[in-house]
């Protein structure tokens, strides 16, 4: 029976998925964003958050922690420098899931998982539209100069005879 077994063994042993989930973290922390199947980037989601949160308070036993996991100096280096000052207000959620479609081999549902405050592409998109107001060109064109006189000046509207 698998009474309270909730996460996703994806199919491999424990150490297995340990590896797999660490090399995923390490490749997270060090391209901002990876391409992977759904069900892989929902486990991840909940083994790297965690670890994203310790970054906040850099402190010799958050290190040890996170390096416990991950086996990496370099990402160990850029969670804590890095990425670190850019989540330091956020509360949570650190990464997005994007969903891309399906893999034409087996039919596997991808998508790209990423750190929230890296996408500069999403970013960006937020800044423009809060800046630009648009106006309608069609509206002016086609409006009259003086809407009263326009209204005034115009022949009411006989029902048609039936």
């Amino acid at each position: 029976m698998r009474h309270n077994k909730k996460f996703n063994h994806l199919g491999r042993k424990k150490a297995h998925r340990d590896a797999l989930l660490a090399n995923m973290t390490i490749s997270l922390i060090m391209h901002k964003r990876i391409h992977t199947t759904l069900a892989k980037a929902k486990a991840l989601r909940v083994y790297a958050e965690p670890l994203i949160n310790r970054a906040k308070e850099d402190t010799m036993v958050n290190r040890r922690l996170v390096f416990s996991y991950l086996q990496n100096k370099e990402a160990i280096k850029e969670l804590f420098q890095n990425i670190s000052q850019k989540i330091a207000d956020r509360p949570g959620g650190y990464t997005r899931i994007l969903k891309t479609g399906n893999r034409l081999g087996d039919n596997a549902k991808t998508c790209f998982i990423e750190l929230v405050d890296y996408n500069e592409a999403m970013l960006k998109d937020t800044a423009a539209k809060t800046k630009t107001t648009r106006r309608s060109r069609r509206k002016s064109a086609a409006a009259p100069e003086n809407p009263v006189a326009a209204v005034e000046n115009a022949e009411p509207e006989l029902p048609a005879a039936e």
